[in-house]
């Protein structure tokens, strides 16, 4: 499988400030995203959480990799236990009194493609979940 990264852009009716914080802040993150344990955004910061489908629950290894604060934030993500390592990307972009929000998850193709929970479309159907719906309540 080719790299192919999975990039899902969603236009929120709030402020880019309001954005950054809930994708940053660890005690608005777990209004809506995971309930990290810890959360910072300095690059090297290393995070871990607990999740997946009912059937099988995964730990998640993560590591800041980059922030420009207000605008970027990218971590790795892998799974404890398996190969392959992914980077997620979250990107604000400012559109008057609205923000543009472009995430982009990369190097699926890493990851065990025997196993079904690591599917492309599984991580298609989670992000837009997550940004289209669980982020935009919170956020609107």
């Amino acid at each position: 499988m080719k790299n192919n990264p999975i990039v899902i852009e969603q236009t929120y009716n709030t402020s880019v400030e309001k954005v950054w914080k809930a994708i940053s802040d660890r005690n608005e993150m777990k209004k809506w995203y995971f309930d990290l344990a810890a959360f910072k955004t300095e690059v090297g910061f290393e995070f871990e959480f607990l999740a997946g489908p009912d059937h099988q629950q995964y730990l998640h290894l993560c590591r800041v990799t980059d922030v420009v604060p207000g605008k970027k934030l990218t971590y790795s993500w892998r799974y404890d236990g398996y190969e392959g390592n992914t980077f997620v990307t979250w990107e604000l972009l400012e559109e008057g009194d609205k923000t543009r929000l472009k995430l982009k998850h990369e190097g699926l193709e890493t990851f065990p493609a025997s196993n079904p929970d690591f599917a492309r479309e599984n991580f298609v159907a989670g992000w837009t979940d997550i940004l289209g719906r669980a982020l935009k309540e919170y956020l609107e």
